[in-house]
């Protein structure tokens, strides 16, 4: 099988399209002939050793699959070749072929791509744990997304809107403020690039407080970090819940004097030991993904679409967070 290996730190330039035998499921496994592989932002950090899992190299990146089940290992039930499945993997994913273990498959629906697949499962899941278990969002209250039309940004405006938010949804620019816009934000803030100087630092929270009102933000959904960071929190409401998903603008160091002030809470949203230490919960939460997904309450948005041989391609654009929306590697037709 032909797979897109990182065999030593650095970024996407670095990797390299090889042979490699194939693998066989063990006992609890599937073999899934891979179909489609998303891009996320940990694909951007795992090949470069910044990522906190270092698998063995080489390895190949990707965490997000859609595919076909092309065997299955000893003991394992309910599965059988040919059965569309859908998955995430950690890494392994832009391969032809990549061995899962079968309570991490999920069945994708005939009506649905690969292509659409491979961009549900990690967006979506982490996000609805986010909201939900640590952002305790209800119905009617006011949900700040930063980062607002990337994967997971858009996941969480329309998710947002599903459970009853007011969402408003901060991005880097006007085409994709109307990105948001198409995926249900009720409002839309541009703001300017990091870094920032004191003065712009609070410009930029003036901006925060203005679009989300006069109570503040209930919920903040920050998969971005760096210099963001610090404005977002000022524009929290009382006891308000900021969720820290992501750091692709820089680790920020937040005032901890602004929480005792709004008494609200800084929440880290970790979703990959969420589902390992709760599967039974998170199995619920991806059981109402696919039913918001089949009442077209959701929907993964697949702006760009890469040829296997350029993966390296759609992980430098994540890298320069240029993506809206989801980047997907056709790995197979």
């Amino acid at each position: 099988m032909k797979a897109l290996l990182s065999k030593a730190p650095g970024g996407p330039e670095t990797l390299t399209l090889e042979e490699l035998p194939d693998p066989a499921p063990g006992k609890g496994e599937v073999l899934v002939a891979v179909k489609a592989c998303s891009i996320n932002y940990p694909d951007v950090l795992i090949i470069e050793d910044k990522y906190q899992f270092r698998p063995q190299r080489p390895f190949a990146p990707g965490s997000e699959i859609s595919g076909t089940v092309a065997a299955v290992g000893e003991g394992v039930s309910g599965w059988a070749v040919g059965d569309r499945v859908i998955a995430t993997t950690g890494h392994g994913g832009l391969a032809e072929k990549v061995v899962v273990p079968a309570d991490r498959l999920y069945r994708l629906p005939e009506n649905r791509s690969f292509e659409e697949g491979a961009a549900l499962l990690l967006t979506y899941a982490t996000t609805i744990h986010a909201l939900l278990d640590r952002g305790k969002l209800v119905e009617g209250q006011t949900l700040l997304v930063l980062g607002a039309a990337g994967g997971v940004g858009l996941a969480a405006v329309e998710l947002g809107k599903a459970f009853g938010a007011r969402v408003v949804a901060a991005v880097s620019s006007e085409e994709k403020a109307a990105a948001a816009r198409d995926a249900g934000a009720d409002a839309t803030l541009v703001y300017p690039r990091a870094p920032f100087d004191k003065d712009q630092s609070k410009a930029l929270a003036g901006q925060f407080k203005d679009a989300v009102g006069p109570e503040g933000a209930h919920v903040i959904y920050d998969p971005v970090g760096g210099d963001y960071a610090e404005p977002a929190l000022r524009s929290i409401a009382w006891e308000g819940r900021y969720l820290v998903v992501g750091f692709p603008a820089g680790i920020p160091k937040l005032p901890l004097n602004l929480t005792l002030l709004k008494s609200c809470d800084v929440c880290g949203v970790f979703w990959g030991a969420f589902a390992a230490r709760d599967p039974k919960a998170n199995q619920d939460h991806v059981e109402r993904l696919f039913r918001l997904w089949s009442e077209g309450r959701i929907a993964p948005k697949v702006t760009e679409v890469f040829a296997f041989a350029d993966g390296g391609d759609a992980i430098a654009k994540m890298a320069a967070r240029k993506a809206i929306g989801k980047l997907v590697v056709r790995v197979a037709d």
